[in-house]
């Protein structure tokens, strides 16, 4: 999995405008970011600002509107919302949403309109310090398990014995707004995130808020690495580069991925009202990340090892295991994986199918030569076998999101336009099927970060072991066959708009596409993630 120098998973996400001029717009966004599959929605905090919708208002709808996307403000204007009051908002939208709530904290700003909605001025010093209080109030609020009321005698907040909770659902993040050093401060003492906007930061800011984070952690006896690096960014797509941010989707993942290598960012939110822009983020940039990141992170085989023993658990379990019917006489031997394939597992076939219809014989696959069972694999070797089940696994991913769009279109939530032009920007759409885009995007990668001679997998395969030819060829006609199934959705869409019982015929090409990606994939990681160790990608 991609991961930050800090070790935490790489996140995209919005930040949206809460204009009221717009509110059905704004909405709009929000729903948008979840169905291409951004990770977070967030938008500003102005109280005092009566062309835009209230924050926190505003979050409860959306969280009404959405299902699994995660929402914070971007940053909460503290002075102008009580922390005790702030704290049981936060713990009651956190329950209702399902877990799905963070909190961004900002210790405020332009205090002549804070001041005049009733707020109290505060120095700089002031503030820090007011914000170090009220995140002792909330955590408070939260603790249910701790005896007593919650009590506070500070400068700025006293409690005096209020009832604990409720407690959220889960542990919400605290996310701080801060660039000066007594904010940094506080954000490694206490906090469970940092949260500036790249367009505040000079050269070198990142490296010194790091530095200074991971001091003060260290200092109150906690690990760097419990402090999520969250990171606004402001760019514009082109066709050719003209500076940071400035140009293709490719460049903006160089520079994401640069962000994520050398000062540790995780989290990555898109200040854009531009549903292009949050389409191509999601779509194009955020996988392109996640792919450079993933090739300088070679996992340890210890570690490899471990998640091989862990239960699927995370969000492609879903994708993996859609329940499927019509379980055929050679279900076994299709789900038995290869021998000795080092640390990596190849995610197994359960040989059961939703569809009646069959694309292929699967009977008729050829399998490559038997691996040596007494060769063993570095992680280096074995890093591309596993970049490429990291690869499926989106795929796997993203194939829930086309079951759960026919599913809103069905329901009447979203029209079917709209449905089409979400799967047209997944990656399932924009590799073509053709596992070249991947071989020839995976090797761009190592020719950036190696210096190794741009090559495409199946060429270099065939060359490097003939016995492989004839799985490759097999696999190259089920990217075609998976083309056409992809192709049957979409005119199932067209045709959904002129037939009151279309939807049928939606559902049947959606479970012959899961049928026909599910077995294809983890019959190439079968036969490949292997072949991949011991030759490489040279």
């Amino acid at each position: 999995m991609s991961t930050s120098t800090y070790g935490h998973r790489l996140q995209f996400g919005s930040f949206l405008t809460p204009s009221h001029a717009e509110s059905a717009r704004t909405v709009g966004l929000a729903v948008l970011s979840e169905q291409v599959g951004l990770d977070l929605v967030t938008f500003q905090d102005h109280p005092y600002q009566p062309g835009f919708l209230d924050t926190w208002t505003l979050m409860s709808f959306v969280a009404a509107r959405t299902t699994s996307v995660r929402l914070s403000a971007n940053v909460i204007n503290l002075p102008l919302r009580p922390p005790a009051v702030l704290a049981r908002s936060v713990a009651s939208l956190d329950l209702l949403s399902g877990g799905r709530i963070e909190l961004g904290l900002g210790a405020g700003a332009f205090w002549d309109a804070i001041e005049a909605m009733g707020g109290r001025r505060l120095s700089g010093g002031e503030s820090v310090r007011a914000l170090t209080e009220a995140i002792d109030v909330i955590r408070q609020v939260w603790d249910v398990a701790a005896r007593g009321g919650v009590r506070a005698d500070g400068e700025f907040y006293r409690v005096a014995g209020a009832k604990r909770g409720p407690a959220p659902a889960h542990e919400v993040g605290i996310w701080l707004g801060a660039y000066k050093p007594r904010m940094l401060a506080v954000t490694g003492r206490l906090a469970d995130g940092w949260l500036p906007s790249l367009g505040y930061l000079k050269p070198g800011d990142l490296a010194a808020g790091n530095a200074r984070i991971d001091e003060a952690a260290q200092e109150a006896g906690r690990s760097p690495a419990a402090i999520r690096r969250l990171l606004n960014i402001n760019g514009t797509f082109a066709t050719a580069g003209r500076g940071p941010l400035h140009g293709p989707a490719e460049q903006w993942a160089e520079e994401l991925a640069d962000l994520a290598l050398t000062d540790g960012i995780d989290t990555f939110i898109l200040g854009s009202d531009d549903p292009d822009d949050l389409r191509r983020f999601a779509g194009e940039v955020a996988p392109a990340v996640r792919e450079l990141v993933a090739a300088e992170h070679s996992p340890a085989p210890d570690a490899a090892a471990d998640s091989a023993s862990q239960p699927n658990t995370g969000p492609d379990a879903a994708a993996r295991s859609t329940p499927r019917s019509n379980t055929g006489p050679d279900a076994a031997a299709r789900s038995t994986p290869r021998s000795n394939t080092g640390p990596v597992t190849p995610t197994p076939d359960d040989g059961r199918r939703l569809s009646g219809r069959r694309v292929w014989d699967e009977s008729t696959r050829p399998t490559g030569p038997t691996p040596d069972p007494d060769r063993t694999y570095t992680a280096h070797e074995t890093a591309t076998g596993q970049h490429l089940v990291d690869v499926h696994d989106q795929l796997r991913a993203e194939l829930g999101k086309v079951r759960d769009l026919v599913e809103q279109v069905a329901a009447g939530a979203m029209d079917v336009g709209t449905a089409r032009s979400h799967i047209n920007t997944m990656t399932l759409r924009q590799n073509n099927w053709t596992l070249g885009t991947y071989c020839e995007s995976y090797c761009r990668i190592v020719t950036m970060h190696h210096t190794l001679e741009d090559q495409a997998m199946f060429p270099h395969l065939r060359r490097a072991d003939p016995r492989l030819a004839p799985v490759i060829d097999r696999l190259e006609q089920e990217h075609h066959a998976i083309h056409d199934v992809l192709e049957g959705v979409d005119q199932a869409l067209v045709a959904f708009v002129t037939r009151p019982d279309g939807i049928a015929g939606v559902r049947a090409a959606v479970d012959l596409l899961s049928d026909t990606l599910l077995s294809h994939l983890a019959y190439e990681e079968r036969e490949l993630v292997e072949p991949l160790a011991r030759l490489g990608m040279r």
